[in-house]
């Protein structure tokens, strides 16, 4: 069987430790090509990786290349640029997460996807875990009964990254709600069956990225720190159920780092990261389920998804248009810690 080509956008960490090395070592695809726009980076990531040939030009790329497959890990506000033209030239995609920087931006990738009938998945590998298989599971078959609060964690105590443009608005959207929150924003609302979400009312704080310089993540100019530290909010969801979330990249927490969600439901509650269900009886902590490691390989498993459904084969992904509620709610969440009211949607 001919194999797969397949074109890298973007040569940043994750498209190293991730995207190349398991399309490298899946027997149907070969890397043909990475495209940066910084001519000297794109040669070095592609000498390091045994990738023939590199590229600053996408245009140039697809014309002599014409890929299958594009895995666009570049900085957010590129994602668009980079999917659209992707889509355009007949390609399978898949894009870091968040899909864009706007929900207009998401919609139309979505609407871009359909129209010429490609597969769109955005890398939002949480959601791939067992243990959040093992809770939309049991929350769907009834034993948590009505999960009617979620509460959504994203946290570092002192996690500013220290290299890319995370702290640079323009490029990334964002802070902690864009590049961590996120994540686990779509992990429970994929637990929860994707809700109509009514209302969010979020407030945000830049208390600390202006007034440090390094961090456990390295470190940052910080006049130049534009994102939020923290951010907060309440999802008000369909039927009167609220989903809270908690995000941030520096927050005097006692923890080095949070990354988890609970569901609380009238019969009984969960928490994701391992998979643990609980319920009350007389008083006492009863267990019903618990899994006692989190899954490890959800980026792999993420990567999997994405490959299957290209080669023809039926497997959940995280697709355009649920990318585009993400990106939504996300965006709403901004307007409303930006405007100090709440955002209807």
């Amino acid at each position: 069987m001919e194999k797969k080509k397949v074109v890298i956008i973007g040569g940043g960490n994750i498209a190293e430790t991730v995207h190349v090395p398991y399309y490298q070592t899946a027997k149907e695809f070969e890397v043909v090509a990475i495209v940066g726009r910084n001519a000297a980076r794109a040669q070095a990531f592609a000498e390091k990786h045994a990738i023939p040939r590199f590229y600053t030009d996408a245009d140039k790329m697809y014309a002599a290349e014409k890929p299958d497959i594009v895995s666009v890990c570049t900085p957010n506000s590129f994602h668009y640029a980079s999917v659209m033209k992707a889509l355009e030239n007949g390609c399978h995609v898949l894009c870091e997460k968040p899909p864009a920087i706007s929900s207009a931006e998401a919609w139309d990738m979505h609407q871009a996807a359909k129209k010429y009938n490609k597969v769109l998945a955005y890398n939002f590998h949480n959601r791939f875990a067992e243990d959040v298989k093992i809770i939309r599971e049991k929350a769907a078959s009834g034993m948590l009964g009505d999960i009617y609060v979620t509460k959504v964690q994203a946290l570092r105590r002192n996690g500013i990254p220290g290299w890319g443009y995370f702290t640079n608005k323009e490029l990334q959207g964002g802070g902690p709600l864009i590049d961590i929150g996120v994540h686990m924003l779509d992990a429970a609302m994929y637990v929860l069956g994707f809700p109509a979400v009514k209302k969010v009312t979020a407030k945000q704080f830049q208390k600390i990225g202006t007034k440090k310089t390094s961090g456990s993540f390295g470190e940052w100019d910080p006049e130049k720190y534009e994102v939020e530290d923290s951010l907060f909010g309440f999802i008000e969801l369909e039927g009167g159920h609220l989903l809270q979330i908690e995000t941030s990249f520096a927050l005097n927490i006692k923890e080095d780092s949070i990354m988890n969600a609970e569901f609380m439901g009238d019969q009984a509650g969960a928490t994701l990261f391992p998979a643990h269900i609980y319920t009350d009886e007389g008083g006492e902590l009863v267990t019903l389920y618990q899994k006692t490691k989190a899954d490890q390989n959800c980026q792999l498993k993420s990567m999997a998804a994405f490959v299957d459904n290209c080669l023809g084969k039926e497997a959940m992904i995280a697709d355009g248009e649920q990318g585009y509620i993400i990106q939504r709610i996300v965006e709403a969440l901004y307007e409303s810690a930006e405007k100090g009211e709440s955002v209807s949607l």
